[in-house]
């Protein structure tokens, strides 16, 4: 779906978040090298700990130092002249009675998509981590810990991955005019949600 990149204007891509780690780096590469390097992710702040990524990263997690001025950082990321690539998720996505498939998306990227005019363009990545990792992350869930220790094995799992193939479809972008008063803000972002994993079936 390369065709369906926009050579005009600004845009918010979005995509499930299977890995937790390759799939924003591929993304990033594919998005990066298509808009000579006018990319940004909007990401987990614990990344912004990784110096060499950490220009190329705006923290969207409310935890940290990055905490008080989560707000304005976002407003800057979308006012600025690059595109964003967002994982509305915020985690990895989880495995429930065997599917895979990510948690609730978050609102954020609909609210300012249309208050910075950017339309939205739907991927979806094709890729899972272990047994050990899904299995681990609902034995956390279901004992009621709420530290996100799966998050700890990512490292792991990218290791696991090596020399795998994944596939990533990008959607048509949908107008940010789209998203008026007949949803909430919440909604439309299930609605997209379900535009990216229809892809994983139309292709």
């Amino acid at each position: 779906g390369k065709e369906n990149l926009p050579k005009d204007g600004l845009c918010t891509f979005v995509c499930n978040h299977p890995l937790g780690g390759q799939d924003g780096l591929a993304l990033g590469y594919v998005l990066g090298s298509f808009y000579d390097g006018k990319v940004k992710y909007m990401v987990n702040d614990l990344l912004m700990n990784l110096r060499g990524l950490a220009p190329l990263c705006i923290p969207i997690n409310k935890t940290g130092r990055q905490a008080k001025d989560f707000p304005k950082l976002v407003e800057a990321g979308f006012a600025s002249d690059n595109h964003l690539i967002m994982f509305p998720a915020g985690l990895c996505s989880r495995r429930r009675n065997g599917v895979i498939r990510d948690l609730d998306w978050k609102k954020t990227f609909i609210v300012k998509s249309v208050q910075s005019h950017r339309d939205v363009v739907p991927i979806h990545f094709e890729g899972r981590n272990s047994d050990f990792f899904y299995n681990l992350a609902n034995f956390c869930k279901a004992i009621g810990l709420k530290f996100n220790i799966a998050m700890l094995y990512l490292a792991d799992e990218m290791l696991k991955n090596r020399h795998k193939t994944f596939t990533i479809t990008i959607g048509k972008p949908i107008p940010w005019q789209t998203f008026d008063k007949s949803k909430t803000p919440t909604q439309w972002a299930q609605y997209v949600k379900d535009i990216v994993y229809k892809l994983k079936i139309e292709n």
